[in-house]
């Protein structure tokens, strides 16, 4: 008698038990070489902030922090962050509007940012950040119309996505987008600062982001904000941060020209990246199909600095 595939091996020991193996077909894999395969002794940088693994969703072969909000049967909105931010950025604005009573809200960190590790052979870029915006549209499986709440560097990631897929895009609403391409000063500074995160730490980058990117009103009078900002640099993983400075560095032109749904841009008049003379150039080639909004007294951190100007910008541009 020959043993066939499914065909299951018993051998009993009296006061030992049973071993049971069944015999598989030959062109099968074997799972211990695979398994063997897949083992890495590499750390995922910021992997210990996510110690519940089911708390990570799998999006193209990587862990990402994701979840899902509101009526589910709800129109859509997909929210991104920018650099040193996290989906919690968004919270205040969400129990503003009460977005979670109106809308099927989707969140969630790029990876190395947040609660998102990042491995420590992968390379980022504002193409593979659309990538898994793509992935997190799939994982949500969502019909197509959805509107877009981005915020600075997010803003890239959220363009780049929409003219890669139209049709799942109804509407852009970007919170300080940057403008490109880069100047060469803006460059050198983001791979520097990236350096600086490596070797030195977030506490070697925090003082200068929040003295560039707020405005003079919010450092005097908005010490709320400034800790809401610093705590949200501090709170990211150095390599993860340094990543996405790259990632931003290297950017490649858009053609914003080219997105065909409704994009609002919102902006502050103390934004020092997302300068509002450069915003309203980019608006003006979408030809009415794109609105700026300036807020009097706000930097690059608009939900911290001005949230309630912010709130009521979005709300308009949700209508």
């Amino acid at each position: 008698m020959y043993l066939n595939p499914g065909d299951v091996v018993a051998i009993s020991v009296t006061g030992l038990g049973t071993l049971t193996n069944r015999i598989a077909r030959p062109e099968s894999g074997n799972p211990i070489v695979k398994q063997v395969q897949n083992m890495s002794y590499l750390q995922q940088s910021n992997a210990t902030k996510s110690v519940d693994a089911a708390s990570l969703t799998i999006i193209n072969q990587k862990p990402i922090y994701y979840k899902s909000l509101g009526e589910q049967t709800a129109s859509l909105i997909f929210f991104v962050h920018g650099l040193g931010g996290s989906n919690e950025s968004f919270a205040p604005l969400i129990q503003l509007l009460k977005l979670q009573q109106s809308h099927s809200l989707h969140l969630f960190d790029f990876e190395g940012h947040g609660l998102s590790p990042t491995a420590p052979l992968s390379k980022l870029s504002i193409e593979s950040l659309a990538q898994d915006l793509n992935g997190i549209f799939e994982h949500a499986n969502v019909t197509p119309g959805a509107t877009i709440i981005a915020h600075s560097m997010g803003c890239l990631i959220a363009v780049r996505f929409a003219l890669s897929h139209p049709e799942k895009v109804r509407k852009l609403i970007l919170l300080g987008p940057i403008p490109l391409p880069l100047p060469a000063a803006f460059i050198q500074a983001a791979h520097q600062r990236a350096n600086t995160a490596r070797t030195k730490g977030m506490a070697a980058v925090v003082d200068a982001v929040v003295t560039d990117e707020t405005s003079e009103k919010t450092k005097s009078s908005n010490p709320l904000a400034i800790a809401a900002i610093r705590m949200s640099l501090l709170g990211q993983d150095p390599e993860g941060y340094a990543k996405a400075c790259a990632a931003l560095a290297e950017s490649k032109e858009l053609d914003f020209a080219s997105l065909e749904m409704v994009v609002s841009v919102v902006t502050g008049s103390e934004d020092k990246i997302s300068q509002p003379q450069l915003c309203k150039k980019d608006v003006e080639v979408l030809k009415g199909r794109a609105s700026l909004k300036v807020l009097e007294g706000v930097g690059h951190w608009h939900v911290f600095e001005d949230l309630p100007a912010v709130a009521k910008a979005v709300e308009e541009a949700l209508s």
